[in-house]
């Protein structure tokens, strides 16, 4: 459950809405990614035409993520905020929720915020896991990146500890992005053991993130693992600050937002 950790002045809007943040999990595969599009199913829109139908609304609810995950790819946490009159407890709307979201979405949470509390613009840090997997296992294959057994772990790590120390990522970003700066703060970022034994997990946390930066990263480092690039190299791809330097993006399936965090409440 939710602690809110402070909480500025709280304000009502005059139509009596008041502002909510929910916690969500969703399996990226089914969807072309988090935010709306013209032409494809995205969580987005479940979320917004699920809170419409339940709260007997004409149109669907906006709701506003803490961030935009691609096509195919995972989180185990993504916050987002609406604004509505809830004629029901919390926790009845989140089960009212859950019985038409379908099977790959989950509403784990809905608590109140104050008024100007953003769930994009608010959020301090988010962290990303990459799955990794040295052997061929049918259960979990479709959320995780089979890996060669040769792969030089520390290797990777030591080119990984380079990021803590970049500021520009343009070499991992999405050519043409919309995207006003390329200065990220990463705080984060090392291939550790995934608990049971299954493989290796890539933690990369940062205040933010570029459209394509994870993956991109991840398959520069696998880069390194195999042998194909040095650790010298990994910096020159760095510093030159073109994505045509950098590796071959990552599967999406592999990916998961794993946690943001906000000043004002401990998820």
């Amino acid at each position: 459950m939710a602690t809110h950790i402070s909480k500025p002045t709280d304000t009502t809007p005059a139509d009596g809405a008041r502002r909510w943040f929910m916690r969500l999990a969703f399996r990226g595969e089914p969807f072309h990614g988090w935010q709306r599009q013209p032409a494809d199913i995205s969580v987005q829109q479940v979320i917004e035409e699920a809170l419409a139908t339940v709260l007997r609304l004409p149109s669907p609810v906006p709701v506003t993520g803490a961030g935009r995950t691609d096509a195919g790819v995972n989180a185990s946490m993504m916050p987002a905020h609406f604004d509505a009159v809830l004629p029901m407890p919390p926790e009845a709307l989140t089960r009212a929720l859950n019985s038409i979201v379908g099977r790959d979405i989950a509403v784990q949470e809905i608590v109140p915020v104050h008024a100007d509390a953003h769930a994009r613009f608010d959020a301090t840090s988010r962290t990303y896991h990459y799955y990794a997997v040295g052997e061929k296992d049918p259960f979990v294959y479709p959320l995780t990146w089979r890996a060669p057994a040769t792969l030089d772990y520390d290797a990777m790590n030591r080119a990984a500890e380079m990021l803590l120390a970049t500021s520009d990522f343009t070499s991992f970003a999405k050519l043409h992005s919309d995207a006003k700066t390329n200065i990220c703060r990463v705080t984060r970022a090392e291939w550790i053991p995934t608990p049971g034994g299954r493989g290796m997990t890539f933690v990369i946390t940062a205040d933010r993130f570029l459209r394509n930066m994870v993956r991109a990263v991840v398959g520069t480092l696998v880069e390194v693992g195999r042998g194909k690039l040095s650790q010298q190299g990994f910096a020159d791809v760095i510093a030159d600050r073109n994505r045509c330097s950098a590796g071959t993006s990552m599967p999406p399936q592999a990916l998961f937002l794993a946690r943001v965090t906000y000043p004002y409440l401990d998820w």
